[in-house]
């Protein structure tokens, strides 16, 4: 099986964060998971496991696959710049996070779907692949035939977040990739450092 499809919960409370987004169950339950849960006394975590915990904990949060995100990495490694800055950027700059980040979806995963399922369109053109790397000034949209698509809508109408390296019209529904966010900009909990340390042993 490729994509991780299990219940979100679990994997939030791993990582003791709601990494999904807003969750009940989380909330209610924020140890571990397992049948000791909080009762478990767990000893201290080796460097490596640390280590191991953020890479999974990013890659769960981007929705993205092993051989990807090593790919992703190598990328980072060869371009100029702090490898693990660079590591988030790309995450950053894939088409469904954008589209997620636009407000078009609640989830990344559905963020993904909207992709998969040819309502995003790119530069006027439709763009299929979730894994699709934006490049500053690219105009990111939803396809004329969607735009009546009740989801999007009510995404939209839930949505309240800003980011300074995109903007968005309501109107026209579609929005620009002004600029790869700087790492103060990127909101996500992520200790890239340790998953350079990680993957450079």
């Amino acid at each position: 099986m490729a994509r991780y499809t299990g219940p979100k919960s679990k994997i939030a409370r791993k990582f003791g964060e709601a990494i999904f987004g807003d969750d009940k169950a989380f909330e209610k339950k924020s140890y571990p998971p397992g049948q000791h849960g909080n009762n478990r006394r767990r000893g201290k975590k080796s460097e490596y496991a640390i280590q191991l915990m953020e890479k999974q904990k990013a890659k769960y949060t981007y929705g993205i696959l092993e051989k990807q995100f090593r790919n992703l990495f190598d990328k980072a490694n060869r371009s100029k710049g702090v490898t693990g800055e660079v590591l988030l950027q790309l995450c950053e700059s894939r088409l469904d996070n954008v589209v997620y980040r636009m407000g078009l979806s609640p989830t990344r995963s559905g963020a993904r779907q909207l992709v998969s399922h040819r309502h995003i369109i790119v530069n006027g053109e439709i763009v299929n692949i979730p894994s699709y790397s934006l490049k500053p000034g690219d105009v990111v949209g939803v396809r004329e035939k969607s735009k009546s698509v009740q989801a999007i809508q009510n995404s939209l109408d839930n949505n309240s977040s800003v980011y300074e390296w995109i903007t968005w019209n309501t109107e026209k529904k579609e929005g620009s990739f002004v600029a790869i966010p700087e790492r103060l900009q990127i909101p996500e909990n992520i200790k890239e450092q340790l998953i350079v340390e990680l993957y450079s042993k």
